[in-house]
């Protein structure tokens, strides 16, 4: 199991959750395959065991809206579980990604028995929610080039990069629907940033040549989060 995980974390804590642990589902989903369906009944908790998804819901006139993007040792379905009966959100796989599964049952019990695990649990939900609201806040407040600046150094900071280019292939749909802007939108400003050469592009591929200032660009926001 990946060592960043809230799980792995809390292996030890007086073998609880370390029982816990042989209870779990592991599973495949290959690129494209969606593993969480906006509406389904919640049955449990997904955590990333290595690969990338991204989560999404449905928005005004059918349009997907990117919530956020997720990587090995993230929790995913986090926001279904509790009191909410069905997924707000649909997930899928933007890579071939290994997971494993924790049915709601099982998480309550350990809940309930470990308490080292439910406060760290708590402070990832905290800490979740104030990056929601930072981002409300800020994407309300830029204009188109900001926010997909903003999605740029997102992903860059989500993600890392390799061989020079962001270590993710994304379509300009999918950085429109998490800017909150349209394709074409997102062409335009792509376009504008590598004639600055601030950017660069292969295929689908992104290369951020000057993050620095493109981060001074968007400073003014003061939106800038560790994941």
């Amino acid at each position: 199991m990946n060592t960043g995980c809230l799980i792995k974390r809390n292996l030890n804590l007086n073998g609880i959750v370390s029982e816990f642990t042989h209870e779990k589902r592991e599973f495949t989903c290959k690129k494209g395959q969606q593993f969480i369906m906006e509406g389904a009944p919640v049955n449990g908790l997904f955590f990333i065991l290595s690969g990338k998804v991204k989560v999404f819901r449905t928005g005004i006139n059918g349009r997907e809206q990117i919530v956020r993007f997720a990587n090995s040792g993230e929790i995913i379905g986090h926001r279904g579980f509790g009191t909410q009966e069905y997924y707000s959100i649909g997930v899928m796989a933007l890579e071939d990604t290994a997971l494993c599964y924790f049915s709601k049952d099982n998480l309550q019990k350990v809940l309930l028995t470990a308490p080292n695990f439910t406060y760290d649990l708590m402070l990832f939900y905290a800490n979740e929610l104030n990056r929601s609201e930072a981002k409300v806040k800020s994407i309300s407040q830029m204009t188109v080039r900001e926010r997909v600046i903003d999605a740029l150094i997102y992903i860059e900071r989500k993600f890392g990069q390799k061989n020079k280019f962001l270590d993710i292939v994304l379509s300009r749909r999918e950085y429109a629907n998490y800017a909150g802007t349209t394709e074409e939108q997102v062409i335009r400003v792509f376009s504008a940033l590598k004639k600055d050469n601030l950017i660069d592009t292969k295929g689908k591929r992104v290369q951020i040549i000057d993050s620095s200032f493109l981060k001074r660009e968007i400073s003014e926001h003061n939106f800038y989060l560790d994941s």
